[in-house]
């Protein structure tokens, strides 16, 4: 293969008025700590690792807008719960929004400490590992944790219990778990996680990548990362996107965009570089309280997935892990959600809603009913304006008679008559006035 195009801010090939996803020019100098830091440096990578937020005082320095309160909910959470914020991510933030969705993603809150009856493994991956750092869960798919180390800690991640902890290091247990697949065959697909695998040293992760794509049963390596949303530099890396490019055949990438706030000229240059690899890019929102919980953040977010050619995936419902309660909605505001999505714009953006069960059961999808009922030869289905439809499963004719008597839903399952149309449909109403003429 020969040399991957970058692309980065700098390029010529992306001028600012062809991104429809703008961040104003410098937009890192509001924080006085970075004012003097020139765009060069603030988008190396290097320079974000050397620079990353790691305690709270650091935190205060480069984020002085927090309230007093605020500063002791930070100390004290971050003995139990640690800090890391890249400076990228935390640019990112308005600070004049006391709400704003991605300081509540990346800032420690005193609700953290407030939930102590949650489970620190709610998915019981520690049950379900079979050697070091493999958790085996479904069939033909297994999970492999390759670090606790990320860009930034996420304070609703699932695996809040190993970070900032003792390291895990993936690459130590690489040979026990070369040969468990090969022991295995009929697993396909390996879920390379953390942590975060794009932060490993890329002498690790080409070894990781390298042993497992060796082994003749694996078809497909899923990277989950959070880099292109928090760390997106790392991506305009010329060795790692060759150390990428190497392995395209097998490779996704799975990312972990919340909102559209996050979705800035800089990620979206990521993703292209991804893109250019062959590389598909899924992603995996989680529905957080006071965060995304709402229908028009979530469709402004995944039409903006579409934009980049992200294809949203799983929208996952906030799992029960301990610290994390305050971010968990109900599953009616996530069917509320995917009410407001399907049908109301492209299929492509939509994502599956599952949850994630609870000691080790796999996701589980969840919709909303759009089954209102069923008989032997007929279904009556509703849709997303509110148009409820009797449908023929067998393919017969239909036998509806116009004299027939409306009596309801029975009408429709006796085959009576076709639909009962929503009276509030925009498509009727185009229908009805297109018939004037």
């Amino acid at each position: 293969m020969g040399q991957p195009q970058i692309s980065s801010l700098s390029s010529e090939q992306n001028p600012k008025k062809e991104f429809k996803y703008r961040i104003e020019d410098n937009w890192w100098k509001k924080f006085n700590i970075w004012k003097n830091v020139s765009k060069e440096e603030f988008l190396d990578w290097r320079w974000q690792y050397t620079h990353l937020i790691n305690s709270p005082w650091k935190l205060f320095e480069a984020f002085p807008w927090l309230s007093e309160e605020e500063k002791k909910e930070v100390v004290e959470v971050s003995k139990i719960y640690p800090l890391l914020i890249s400076p990228y991510y935390l640019s990112l933030i308005d600070p004049n929004d006391k709400l704003d969705p991605i300081k509540m993603q990346c800032i420690p809150s005193k609700e953290e400490l407030l939930d102590v009856a949650s489970t620190e493994d709610p998915l019981a991956e520690e049950s379900d590992e079979v050697v070091p750092n493999l958790v085996h869960r479904y069939p033909d798919r297994a999970l492999y944790i390759t670090t606790n180390f990320c860009a930034t800690y996420c304070r609703f991640c699932t695996r809040k219990r190993i970070l900032g902890k003792a390291t895990v290091t993936g690459v130590s247990s690489l040979q026990k778990i070369v040969d468990y697949l090969k022991q295995n065959k009929q697993v396909h697909d390996i879920v390379i996680s953390g942590g975060d695998p794009l932060t490993l040293p890329n002498k690790d992760l080409e070894k990781i990548l390298s042993e497992l794509s060796a082994i003749d049963s694996i078809d497909t390596l899923r990277l989950g990362s959070r880099v292109p949303v928090t760390l997106p530099m790392k991506l305009f890396d010329e060795e790692l996107l060759e150390l990428l490019e190497k392995y395209s055949d097998l490779l996704w990438l799975n990312t972990h965009f919340n909102h559209p706030n996050e979705i800035t000229e800089v990620s979206y240059l990521a993703i292209k570089n991804v893109l250019k690899l062959g590389i598909p890019v899924n992603n995996q929102t989680v529905l957080l309280k006071g965060v995304n919980d709402d229908v028009e953040v979530m469709r402004k977010l995944m039409l903006s997935l579409i934009k980049i050619k992200v294809r949203p995936y799983y929208l996952f419902h906030c799992d029960p892990t301990r610290g994390i309660r305050h971010f968990r909605t109900t599953i009616w505001k996530g069917l509320e959600i995917m009410e407001g999505l399907r049908g109301h714009i492209s299929g492509l953006a939509v994502p599956t809603y599952v949850v994630d069960a609870p000691g080790g059961g796999g996701k589980i999808p969840i919709m909303p009913n759009y089954i209102i009922s069923m008989s032997e030869d007929r279904i009556v289905l509703r849709n997303f304006e509110g148009s409820i439809v009797s449908y023929d499963p067998t393919g017969k004719a239909s036998t509806k008679e116009e004299n027939q008597k409306f009596e309801g839903i029975i009408s429709l399952l006796k085959g009576d008559f076709d639909k009962i149309d929503s009276l509030d449909s925009e498509r009727i109403k185009r229908r009805e006035k297109r018939s004037r003429y």
